[in-house]
């Protein structure tokens, strides 16, 4: 099975199953010299983790990673970086009575056609829960990208179904369970959930994630632009079934003298690109929105087959996230870490640190 590895000079090797006895991932190209403890990646670790409100799976995992390589008396080596999350809280017996049928929504019917075997509990290897290395592996390259250039990364939940949720104080992300900038939608948001959860469903939600101070070059054309291959990566997520960058789908709607951004000496005038121009970053803020489909295990009965083909109804018992959307956040922001983390890497190798010539706001 390939297509485990994201990154060229900055490689993210992700392992495991979502009830094997581990979960993990290898970090390779880290430079020498950072700072890393467990309490770094830990702290990421934490924001994703399943079982911290009524609202996503109560599935208890602590989510404890472990260093095992690449780190030596608190600071990096060089070598590859391998990270360990022991999984603890599998309950497997939940998916006996799927083993032998396809869930609709999910990859069993297509992971079972293209392997010709599959790993029925908690999906496997396509399991939400293989975000969790992703979330350890971005945290090294947060740190990483903050103490060298100032780069920082926030997201927020913009849509959970059909509500949509604003922007007012980014500070509210870290005080509610959805990542929702403010605090006056929450009461709305915890109700609709609740109404959801008794009927066995689930909804989307749309999340927005943004890159600041960011380094000016970063990208390569045509193939290996910034902005395609931040879909990519946005795309290996669960889920996920739409990338825009900056204003996206709304472009389709603005004339081109309100799109472009206009530049004075003081700088950009907007972001209607979302800080990318023909694929190389400018250094504005990298702007980012993702959709993100329904939860496909519920239990209200579907419609499906097993794997002799013979019709069934498919009801999916367990724990689960009714709106895979409210832990997102995290991970979007982590893997936007891991593409420009990579990037930053090719333009040093490439050329060295980028500066403006001649421009102040650079």
């Amino acid at each position: 099975m390939a297509g485990n590895t994201l990154g060229e000079l900055f490689r993210v090797t992700n392992f495991g199953e979502s009830h094997g006895p581990a979960i993990g991932c290898v970090v390779d190209g880290c430079p020498p010299g950072l700072a890393l403890t467990v309490a770094d990646i830990q702290v990421e670790l934490d924001r994703r983790k399943p079982g911290t409100s009524r609202h996503v799976t109560q599935r208890q995992e602590a989510d404890q990673v472990e260093i095992l390589s690449g780190v030596y008396e608190g600071y990096t080596t060089g070598a590859p970086i391998a990270l360990l999350i022991r999984n603890t809280d599998q309950r497997s017996k939940d998916y006996s009575n799927i083993a032998q049928s396809f869930r609709p929504g999910h990859a069993d019917f297509s992971y079972w056609y293209k392997y010709g075997v599959r790993d029925p509990r908690g999906g496997g290897r396509s399991s939400a829960r293989l975000t969790a290395p992703t979330v350890a592996a971005g945290a090294v390259a947060r740190k990483w990208l903050q103490e060298q250039y100032g780069t920082t990364f926030r997201g927020c939940m913009t849509a959970l179904g059909a509500i949509e949720v604003a922007i007012e104080d980014w500070a509210q992300t870290e005080q509610n369970p959805f990542f929702a900038a403010n605090s006056s939608q929450i009461a709305e948001m915890e109700a609709y959930m609740d109404a959801l959860r008794r009927d066995g469903d689930s909804i989307g939600a749309r999340i927005r994630v943004e890159a600041q101070r960011m380094p000016v070059g970063l990208g390569e054309p045509i193939y290996d632009r910034l902005d395609a291959d931040i879909a990519k990566a946005m795309m290996g997520l669960n889920a996920v079934k739409g990338v825009e960058i900056g204003d996206g789908f709304a472009s389709v709607s603005q004339r081109g003298s309100e799109h472009g951004d206009e530049i004075t000496p003081e700088g950009f005038m907007s972001n209607h690109a979302g800080g990318i121009l023909g694929g190389v970053s400018t250094g504005q803020d990298l702007v980012v929105h993702l959709a993100i489909k329904p939860t496909s295990s519920i239990r209200v009965p579907r419609r499906s087959l097993d794997t002799e083909g013979n019709p069934v109804t498919v009801e999916t018992h367990g724990r689960h996230d009714p709106c895979v959307g409210i832990r997102a956040t995290p991970i979007a922001e982590a893997l936007l870490a891991l593409v420009v983390m990579d990037h930053v890497l090719r333009q040093r190798a490439l050329r060295g640190e980028v500066k403006g010539a001649g421009f102040p706001f650079v």
